[in-house]
């Protein structure tokens, strides 16, 4: 007998609140069971952040279950205030088709959906047609105003201002259970931690209309040690899509992560075994880092392949070696002509993306934490030309221990 993929999600440390954990264990290891998970389409991409639900969505798969990806095609048109201190700012039907079927890509890597084996759905096919009245009759009436005012994803915005638009949100995602239920089957919703509250509202609305039996289930959400969502860097979100976040840089984002994040993410974002992830995670000080050179690799092979992974491998540990090649690092390129006059050392940061202004370019500099060509950068006005580059043509720049780009001549 296989192990009960509840036991594998917790383990891991997926789990973090379940409505009827004892119910759900059992109807886990003796059927097949139709779950899903919404993704709101706010982007042409999914990020990092939710590669968490992808992976647990790939565990769920391989022991025999059936996801549906819900696409958020009219709940898109809402805003979840979950988590938001701001309403969302509106989106058109036609860019959120667009962002649905990036998604519906970016999912296909990840899942199987050949005979029925995953289903993608969209709940714009329900919502954006409804009956206002009849809605109201047949779902609002299952749901208390007072009950809802104490869920935390609206406790959060009453300060500055709920609007009934938003408000709406929780009473929309639990009628998508109540039609996936009804459609395929789904006996089970599952979703990150601030999703708990909507979850709820779905499983009783289940139970109380349809007298059937329905489930929740939460992930905990990745965040660093400070509780910031992790996922996210300076030039904003972290993307699957190679075109948005690089192969490389996706790589260099795992390899740089805290230390003491590193096992729960070796459970949660790698298929490695829990005696590996355990070993790996008890390594200290500069062992640390192969550690985190394994997440890396193990994340990036998912994500984007094998052979990429190794790509962005073999240049991250470029970086550390005199002469070794830097053909995989993240580059920009000058013509001979541009670099005539030549160009002073906070346009190569900026240029090179490893400071987003000029003012951060020049405290980076003044703090000691630049090197060109392994030299440390000290003056903010210092300039180059064709002269400074190497027998490659090319420059390394290097931000602290972590930051890297080439800058090359065309």
């Amino acid at each position: 007998m296989s192990q009960n993929v509840y036991d594998i999600l917790m383990e891991r440390g997926f789990i973090e609140q379940c409505t009827h954990p004892e119910e759900v264990r059992e109807l886990l290891g003796k059927e097949s069971v139709t779950f899903y998970i919404g993704f709101d389409a706010t982007a042409d991409s999914l990020t990092a952040g939710h590669f968490l639900t992808i992976m647990a969505m790939m565990h769920m798969q391989r022991a025999g279950h059936r996801p549906i990806a819900l696409l958020g095609g009219g709940t898109t048109m809402v805003g979840d205030p979950s988590g938001k201190s701001d309403m969302r700012k509106i989106m058109t039907k036609e860019t959120i088709r667009h962002n649905a079927d990036c998604f519906h890509r970016q999912l296909s890597r990840f899942l199987d959906f050949d005979n029925d084996k995953a289903i993608m759905a969209n709940n714009g096919d329900w919502l954006l047609n409804l009956n206002y009245v009849d809605f109201l009759r047949e779902v609002g009436a299952h749901f208390s105003v007072n009950r809802m005012l104490t869920a935390e994803c609206y406790k959060q915005r009453m300060e500055k201002g709920l609007t009934f638009f938003e408000f709406n949100y929780m009473i929309m995602q639990s009628y998508d259970f109540l039609k996936l239920n009804q459609l395929y089957g789904c006996q089970m919703q599952m979703g990150g931690n601030d999703q708990w509250s909507n979850i709820i509202g779905g499983v009783e609305l289940i139970r109380r209309k349809e007298n059937k039996p329905a489930y929740g289930l939460t992930f905990k959400l990745l965040t660093t040690s400070e509780g910031i969502k992790m996922g996210k860097t300076m030039k904003g979100a972290v993307w699957l899509d190679p075109a948005k976040t690089s192969p490389y840089e996706f790589y260099q984002y795992w390899r740089n992560i805290e230390d003491v994040k590193v096992e729960e993410c070796l459970g949660l974002l790698t298929f490695l075994p829990m005696e590996e992830v355990r070993r790996l995670g008890a390594l200290k000080d500069a062992e640390i880092n192969h550690a985190k050179e394994v997440l890396a690799y193990e994340i990036t092979k998912i994500v984007h392949g094998e052979e990429e992974a190794k790509k962005a491998q073999d240049a991250a540990r470029a970086l550390f070696v005199k002469g070794a090649d830097t053909d995989n690092m993240p580059t920009t390129i000058y013509t001979r002509e541009e670099l005539e006059a030549g160009k002073d050392i906070l346009t190569l940061l900026v240029d090179s993306k490893l400071a987003p202004t000029r003012s951060e370019a020049r405290r980076l500099v003044q703090q000691g934490g630049v090197t060109v060509n392994d030299v440390k950068a000290t003056d903010v006005y210092q300039s180059f030309t064709t002269a400074d580059f190497n027998e490659d043509g090319a420059l390394i720049l290097k931000k602290g221990k972590k930051g890297f780009h080439k800058i090359k001549l065309q």
